[in-house]
Order: structure tokens, then sequence, then C-alpha cells
């Protein structure tokens, strides 16, 4: 058996203490690139001309067409002065018609990206993610007809029941009544 020891005096305590660090030592803070990562891409997306700002305005550089059937995947930067190239993602068969229209992407896209920003395109097939929808008209308020025809319309259908069939034969008429008057 292993000879019993005594516990050490106050004095010993405190030089032990002292010679040794009882707590793990503190971790140095991460670089300070990998912590601002998230917030750069955040504002690249917003203001800056980089990829993010690319896919944000896809629509607006390449046409409503063109974005339709394609969005942009990634933007590689060549290295060390390498060509950089812009990998898009084409929606099945509309690929031919899209490789035809590279040339013209390349340079709608180098005038928002800067001058030889991207060199080469390469298009992969496959679903879109995200789907552009064409913003939607605005509809225009037909004006009301007038007095005397909406009284018309009314005493016409003055016999007709009240409910949902009145209601739809009204919308109706005044739907040919606002037709004529376009006509005419």
């Amino acid at each position: 058996m292993a000879p019993r020891r005594d516990l050490p005096t106050l004095q010993e305590a405190a030089a032990i203490l002292t010679a040794k660090r009882t707590r793990p030592q503190r971790r140095p803070p991460p670089p300070l690139g990998r912590a601002l990562n998230r917030t750069l891409k955040e504002f690249d997306a917003r203001f800056g001309q980089g990829s993010g700002a690319l896919e944000a305005r896809w629509r607006e550089v390449v046409g409503a067409e063109i974005a339709k059937r394609t969005e942009p995947v990634k933007l590689t930067r060549g290295r060390t002065g390498g060509p950089s190239s812009l990998e898009i993602r084409v929606a099945g068969p509309s690929a031919a018609i899209i490789q035809h229209q590279a040339q013209e992407i390349l340079a709608r896209v180098n005038l928002f990206l800067g001058a030889d920003a991207v060199q080469k395109l390469r298009i992969v097939q496959g679903p879109l993610q995200n789907k552009y929808e064409p913003a939607a008209k605005p509809r225009r308020r037909l004006p009301p007809l007038d007095a005397a025809q909406e009284a018309g319309l009314a005493q016409d259908l003055a016999a007709a029941p009240e409910g949902k069939l009145k209601t739809a034969l009204l919308a109706l008429g005044r739907g040919v009544l606002r037709q004529r008057a376009r006509v005419d």
C-alpha cells in the first residue's frame, strides 16, 4: 500500500497554485475573416459587385427571357490571373438555345461585373432552384357604368330571385355593357 500523504499546508498550497495553472489556457479568438464571413457575404449580395449581387440581379443583367431558363450557380475566379468562369444552370432542352446566346450572356455579365470579369461560361443542365415569376401586371379598374345603364340593368333583372345567380348576372351584364362601350 502507498504511504499515506498528508494534505499540504496553506503555504505549500499557495506555492503549488502559483506554480501551476488550474484553468486551461484561454484560446485565442478565431481569425477576423472567419468571424466576418457571413456579414461580408450579406453586404456583397446587397451592395457588392460579386457573385451575390449577380444572383440577386440575374433577371436585370441577362433579361427576362434568359432568366426564365437559367440561373447562376457559381462564379469561379481564375488562379494567378487565369480566366474566370461563370457556371449557370439551364432548364432541360433550353441548353442549346442558351449555348447560342453565350457570347451575349458573357457581354451582359461583364458589363455588370466589370470589363473581363468573366471569360468562360459553363452550362450545366438541371432543374432550376429559383423560379423567376414575371411581375404581375396591375389590373386596370374599369370605369363604372353610367346611371342610365345601371338602372336599365337593374330593371331587366328585377324579376330574378335574390342570391348568387342574380349577383353573377349583374356582373355579366356590366361586363357586356362595358365591352359594347369600348367597341363603340
